[in-house]
């Protein structure tokens, strides 16, 4: 007589005590972040139980599902700094060679980007000032406002995307003018 085998549960059951924290110390790695690897991991595990019944090897489904997320969080975060460098990068003039008009209108730009940063809402322009202007890490942003590192990128996308619409409303109506 043969011993009964494992249900799909009970081996996903044993998977998930013998894999979570090499996992989490695995992924920990590619996203250096805590709180995003938790979320991974959690993620993958959730994937390889919905759908354990057509299975093979589990171990390695849910170390490759959770790979292929870090990787996606990695692309993910490179496109929102890439965002922010470039925001940033729109907003920032040569002082050097500023002549007085020049002056005027770099004065008329922060007047609007500070406009368009005090529309935010306050936890997001908390987590949107912390990143852009003090260059705080998403973790140090998180750690600061007690949230974790995913919804800070959320809140600095939401911030890049608000304070671009309004300065493409409103600078262009305020270059229009003087020119």
């Amino acid at each position: 007589m043969t011993p009964p085998s494992d249900s799909p549960t009970d081996t996903f059951i044993k998977l998930f005590t013998e894999s979570r924290h090499p996992l989490l110390r695995y992924i920990r790695r590619f996203v250096r972040s805590t709180e995003t690897a938790k979320e991974i991991v959690q993620e993958a595990f959730l994937r390889t139980y919905r759908d354990r019944e057509s299975i093979v090897t589990p171990r390695a489904f849910l170390f490759s599902t959770a790979r292929n997320l870090a990787a996606n969080e990695i692309r993910h975060r490179r496109t929102v700094e890439r965002d922010i460098q470039a925001s940033t990068d729109e907003w920032c003039i040569d002082a050097e060679y500023e002549s007085t008009e020049s002056g005027l209108l770099r004065d008329e730009r922060n007047r609007l980007i500070q406009q368009a940063i005090d529309r935010l809402p306050p936890q997001c322009r908390a987590a949107f000032t912390l990143r852009v202007f003090h260059e705080c890490s998403y973790k140090e942003v998180a750690d600061q406002l007690g949230i974790s590192v995913k919804t800070v990128e959320k809140h600095i996308s939401r911030g890049l995307r608000e304070t671009n619409r309004y300065l493409k409303v409103h600078y262009g109506a305020t270059r229009g003018h003087h020119g």
